[in-house]
């Protein structure tokens, strides 16, 4: 049985907007390259779907990059 938290959890994840790379390319006007250096070094997000393609996960795009830093220092700690 799923406490209350693991519930949240699980709708907040569910409810999260996903775009290609292509599509996060022409949103932040960036190459496909810039986006996977990104990706390899946890400026942003993303899922894998069951057929191998990578999804960036909007509301990391936007997200403050010295914030993101911050955050991954923190949890190197």
């Amino acid at each position: 049985m799923q406490t209350n938290t693991e519930s949240n959890r699980t709708a907040s994840i569910v409810e999260r907007k996903t775009i290609s790379i292509m599509k996060a390319c022409e949103l932040v006007g960036v190459s496909r390259r810039t986006i996977y250096n990104w990706i390899a070094g946890g400026k942003i997000e993303y899922v894998r779907t069951a057929g191998g393609s990578v999804r960036i996960f909007v509301d990391t795009l936007w997200r403050e990059p010295r914030a993101a830093a911050l955050a991954t220092r923190k949890e190197a700690s």
